[in-house]
């Protein structure tokens, strides 16, 4: 039995290796000579979109965690790292250009300043989403908030951040939000190498977030999580605390969602409240939905998939999309629950049933 059990996590671990290397030879090789620059600049976007769909998996897919939010980590990451990149276009001793159009002030506001440093904006783009989340699913798992309840406090906190950067206008850039970015750490983001230099980052950041989700999935902890899921009363009986079990898994996808705003800074130049509001956080749930939100490879696919179409789709038909949208989601919940990565988990059932029945008959039979 120990032997057999071994096999098959030796196995799982080889199959796990061989995705990770032909995902490799995909991001790194074959997109960048297959598709043209503007091409892989869309890309890189949707790769940004997928970093969010890893934290979903966990939170949601393996916790039960329905994080109809994380359009508020995204954007905190996202606004961390363009407030320094604005910091730094501008110059020392200027004002980023939007507050000199817009703002009376004569120097930076003093929640700004701690940005100008390069390290402390980096390490905020992943700590800031994270102690926000620690924070509220203290209040929230604390109190045994669960279900519809978490999923609608996820999403007014979505919708509070962006009521609230639209009305600071001189110090956030108001509903236009920070745009016009043009560099990133010393590197003009109007040069295509530069801008594949930025898809590499995104890629590889992609690659590491799934390694770490994957690691977590399968370790002790990734069991209790999905113990608390399923009977969480049982899991507080053996002495386990559901709520430190969940909030850990809360916060690391709100790490997760901040690393991926802070890089979409740079893939697209742009970072405002139309994109971490209430819509774009269910678009995050959308796309892990429809791969299959169990699934880390399904997440992800799916996540680019949806992110894609919506760029195919909006342009044929602008005004219909959102509808297109909706009804994807609610196919997916209805009639494939688990996501397209479920259609492969039945085609593998399908396959290994004749082989197990044909292993039932006994020798005798057989000849």
């Amino acid at each position: 039995m120990n032997l057999l059990k071994g096999n098959l996590v030796t196995g799982r671990s080889a199959r796990a290796w061989a995705g990770f290397a032909g995902a490799a030879v995909v991001l790194f090789a074959v997109a960048p000579l297959a598709l043209s620059d503007f091409r892989l600049g869309l890309l890189a976007k949707y790769l940004c979109t997928a970093m969010v769909a890893v934290g979903i998996c966990l939170a949601w897919g393996r916790g039960g965690l329905l994080t109809l939010g994380q359009g508020v980590f995204f954007g905190l990451g996202g606004y961390a790292m363009a407030m320094h990149l604005k910091i730094a276009d501008a110059g020392p001793g200027n004002l980023p250009d939007f507050m000199q159009l817009y703002g009376t002030a004569t120097e930076l506001p003093w929640w700004w300043k701690p940005f100008e440093n390069p390290l402390f904006a980096l390490a905020a783009t992943v700590l800031l989403p994270m102690v926000v989340a620690a924070l509220l699913g203290l209040f929230i798992f604390r109190r045994r908030v669960k279900g519809a309840y978490f999923a609608i406090l996820s999403q007014a906190l979505a919708a509070a951040l962006a009521i609230w950067l639209i009305g600071q206008q001189a110090t956030t850039g108001g509903t236009n939000g920070l745009t016009d970015i043009q560099g990133f750490f010393g590197y003009t983001l109007d040069d295509p190498v530069n801008q594949r230099m930025v898809y590499f980052v995104i890629a590889a950041a992609l690659l590491l977030l799934i390694a770490i989700a994957r690691q977590l999935i399968n370790s002790r902890y990734g069991e209790l999580l999905v113990a608390v899921r399923d009977s969480e009363e049982r899991v507080r009986f053996l002495g386990y605390d559901p709520a430190n079990v969940k909030l850990v898994a809360y916060v690391v996808a709100a790490g997760m969602a901040g690393l991926a705003g802070a890089l979409f800074v740079p893939a697209v130049g742009i970072i405002s409240p139309a994109l971490i509001g209430i819509v774009p956080s269910i678009e995050f749930v959308i796309g892990a939905a429809v791969g299959g939100r169990a699934s880390l490879v399904g997440a992800v696919l799916g996540a680019v998939a949806v992110a894609w179409a919506k760029t195919a789709l909006s342009e044929e038909f602008p005004a219909a999309w959102t509808y297109f949208q909706g009804l994807l989601f609610i196919v997916a919940l209805a009639f494939l629950p688990g996501g397209l990565a479920s259609l492969a988990v039945l085609v593998r059932r399908r396959k290994a049933a004749p082989e197990k029945k044909s292993a039932a008959i006994p020798v005798g039979e057989a000849a």
